[in-house]
């Protein structure tokens, strides 16, 4: 059973996300939070009816169309084309008519409305009582998942009754294409919608199942999608199935008096494959195969594979967080959907929103390797390597990009569905080669946390050598023997085509030391590679003599040469209804001046701790806090790890509360395109980074753990070598245990500063150190602290 959380909130309650008739002002929002994904399905949380809605979403992971890009003055190299995530056939809808009325949450009385996310179940469910137009009433409860055990398999289970008198009643359960989406052009982060993108190639009907395929015309996809139906009704009840081009429609409709009840449930099975890959006859084949076999199990039994799967993933990636029951709720929700994000049984990556949006175009971002797999890693390692394995298998067209850039080795793209660059912005895009670095850090973090050989061999190795060869290749030797990155752009976007950036110099010397460990360990691949000794020698040697920007007079290390030398932004006079800078202000003024948008050298500090000193963190850490506007989601959790690091425990926590809160509390005003991953995944990152104190850059485990004042008790786990390590902290002490492992297993790791052996047999506990004091809180910009949530 879950620990009950101080704080008055039941422990049960923590698992549920709940919204009401109240909420209905804010169905975007709603539906991001509740939709349900398996990694490779993601159906969006609108209401059955499919109306009223915000943005109406059912996604297979790559399934993309292409779209034109367009330049007033074009250029060499610019990227001609851009993947947009699109709408697979929506299998999720039910709609119900009433005496001839449509069942709308806009008309009508309604007596009562909620839907539940239970992140135990992993399922939606819907309770609503209500009264049409005409004076009749009705009461439909419906449950709703995505399967994580059966990859291809989603399903709803869809239940009407009457309440105080005799009803007609239609029930039409459809599966839609090219499903109308709203477009949003207040904001260059929202997605490109392409209407119709879908041309039918194929559809059938048969009794109660029906069949779709599709195909897109730029990108050259096919998706297929079959559904089928148990239907429990009484007698006098009829069926009649209905078939179109983009619409498969059973319809069940007749009287119900009290106490009867009609229940359908609907099974679909979604499948895509490349239009020269696998025949639309073989592709409908399967899928009506998978959901045949998704019926002949039956709802209870993919509910039970659910619950399962899930008990089995909370046993590692659950937390424990006693006196913010909030907050409490937050991480749960927050890793809820980290699980569900990727799939192990296969190379598919995470987009930045996951399949739960098509904000960003559906793209994959760096944000993926730089925030959700290093918690994957820990959490659930599989899904890490597949993503891992999926930009391995896109380094064909990383080398393309590389040679047509003028480089050597692989150049990720900054936007991407299908492997090449999306981004027509040049100076964010192909000037943040951070992003190729950030994948080899992803890599020595997740062979360093599983010592998962066989991939390093495979794939490691080769994504490792060829991102340091972009490196070695575009580096600059300055006349003193200096190593240098000229004319990048780093994580901070209000910064562009910089010199030097300190996140970028860093994180390319530890993916150029780790691809020249990674060669010498593994001779035959380096063989395979053709990297012989002088080659390897090359990339030490650049990594010995990286520049680190530091400006000496007022003793920080610069974000990127001559930062700090370049005017101050005038907060002044800067309104709040400036923010973000990026919609009030032209990037020309912003580039120029000391304003961040997003953690940049505090991330550096983060992800390369032993670079720094603890002076100089705690000095960093407040001149950029005083800098740094928060404008982009992925900010708040590095800033908080590296508070809490410094000693500013309250300002940490308001930190954390911002970005755990970032969907549940919609901060951005942008949850209605999707869940901010990287945000979420920052809530694990502040709870085990920040307050767990947890670093392994080095390859080894270390903990300097500290608690802020609400919080009474933290416990999280983390796979490290096969082993779950369980953490468990107090105000007074830190308690260490391998509560699965066998009385032989033992993890190594340092408690502040102390090497500690804890083994299968014997938990080990340690005082928590008094935190020094570190002196007042560093200042934020006028209006941009966080809220203040730490002394609640």
């Amino acid at each position: 059973m879950p620990h009950t959380p101080t704080g008055g909130q039941p422990g049960e309650q923590s698992w549920l996300i709940r919204r009401t008739a109240e909420d209905l002002d804010r169905l975007g929002e709603t539906e991001s939070i509740f939709a349900l994904g398996n990694g490779w399905v993601g159906w969006r949380g609108t209401l059955d009816e499919g109306a009223p809605y915000g943005m109406p979403g059912s996604y297979l992971n790559g399934f993309h169309e292409q779209r034109e890009l367009s330049y007033p003055e074009d250029g060499y190299a610019f990227p001609q084309c851009s993947d947009t995530v699109v709408s697979a056939p929506n299998a999720a809808l039910v709609r119900l008519y009433v005496d001839g009325e449509p069942l709308d949450l806009r008309t009508g009385t309604i007596r009562r409305h909620e839907r539940v996310l239970d992140l135990r179940a992993g399922v939606v469910r819907r309770d609503t009582e209500w009264v049409a137009p005409g004076g009749r009433a009705v009461r439909v409860r419906s449950t709703r998942l995505v399967s994580l055990p059966r990859r291809p398999v989603a399903a709803v289970e869809y239940q009407v009754e009457p309440v105080d008198g005799p009803v007609d009643i239609r029930v039409c359960s459809d599966l839609l294409a090219n499903e109308r989406v709203p477009e949003r052009s207040d904001d260059p982060r929202a997605a490109s919608v392409i209407h119709d993108p879908l041309d039918a190639e194929t559809r059938r009907a048969d009794g109660v199942a029906g069949l779709l395929v599709h195909q897109t015309p730029r990108s050259a996809q096919r998706v297929a999608v079959a559904v089928t139906h148990l239907v429990e009704a009484p007698e006098g009840l009829a069926t009649d199935p209905e078939l179109t081009p983009d619409r498969f429609r059973l319809a069940v409709s007749g009287p119900l008096r009290p106490g009867q009840r009609l229940r359908l449930t609907k099974f679909a099975a979604y499948e895509c494959a490349h239009v020269d890959g696998t025949p639309a006859d073989e592709l409908a084949d399967l899928v009506t195969a998978e959901a045949a076999d998704a019926l002949a199990a039956g709802f209870a039994t993919l509910l039970d594979e659910q619950r399962a799967a899930l008990d089995a993933a909370w046993a590692t990636a659950d937390v424990e967080l006693d006196g913010d029951p909030e907050l409490q709720q937050a991480v749960r929700f927050a890793v809820f959907h980290l699980l569900q994000s990727g799939r192990a049984d296969g190379d598919r990556t995470i987009p930045a929103k996951g399949l739960t949006g098509n904000g960003y175009d559906g793209h994959v971002l760096w944000d993926t390797e730089g925030y959700v797999l290093p918690v994957l890693t820990y959490l659930a390692p599989g899904l890490a390597r597949s993503a891992l394995r999926w930009r391995h298998a896109h380094l064909p067209e990383a080398r393309e990009r590389a040679a047509e850039l003028r480089l050597a080795g692989a150049t990720f793209p900054w936007r991407t569905i299908g492997g090449r660059e999306c981004s027509g912005y040049w100076p964010a895009a192909t000037a943040g080669l951070h992003v190729n670095a950030d994948i080899a850090d992803a890599v020595l973090r997740y062979v360093a946390a599983t010592g998962d050989a066989e991939f390093l061999a495979e794939a490691g190795v080769e994504l490792l050598v060829e991102t340091a060869r972009l490196w070695h290749r575009f580096g600059h030797w300055s006349d003193t023997g200096v190593f240098h990155l000229p004319g990048v752009t780093g994580p901070d976007e209000y910064s562009a085509l910089v010199d030097d950036n300190l996140f970028t110099n860093l994180m390319a010397r530890r993916n150029l030391r780790g691809a020249a460990d990674a060669a010498e360990r593994h001779p035959d691949a380096a063989g395979r590679l053709r990297v012989d000794p002088a080659e390897i020698a090359g990339w030490r040697a650049a990594a010995d003599a990286m520049f680190v920007p530091y400006d000496r007079k007022r003793g920080v290390h610069q974000q990127a040469a001559g930062f700090t030398e370049q005017p101050e932004w005038d907060f002044a006079d800067t309104g709040e209804d400036d923010y973000p800078l990026l919609l009030h202000f032209p990037y020309l003024e912003l580039y120029r001046r000391q304003v961040v948008k997003q953690a940049d050298l505090v991330l550096a500090m983060l992800r390369c701790p032993g670079d720094f000193t603890a002076d100089e963190k705690a000095r960093n850490v407040a001149y950029y806090e005083a800098r740094t506007v928060r404008d982009s989601s992925l900010s708040a959790a590095p800033q908080a790890v590296l508070a809490a690091e410094v000693g500013h425990l309250d300002l940490a926590y308001d930190l954390f509360a911002e970005t755990a809160l970032q969907d549940l509390a919609d901060l951005g005003d942008k949850t209605a395109d999707g869940l901010h991953l990287a945000s979420l995944a920052g809530a694990w990152l502040v709870v085990a980074q920040g307050f767990g104190g947890l670093r392994d850059d080095r390859g080894v485990l270390s903990f300097d753990p500290r608690l802020p004042r609400r919080i009474t008790r933290l416990a999280f786990s983390l796979r490290w070598h096969g082993q779950r390590l369980r953490i468990t902290l107090t105000p007074d002490q830190a308690r260490y245990e391998l509560p699965d492992a066998g009385p032989e297993a033992a993890v190594e790791l340092w408690h502040h500063g102390e090497r500690l052996r804890v083994t299968g047999a014997d938990a080990v506990t340690r005082p928590m150190p008094p935190v020094p004091d570190p002196g007042p809180e560093p200042a934020s910009p006028p209006g941009r602290r966080p809220a203040r949530r730490s002394a609640g």
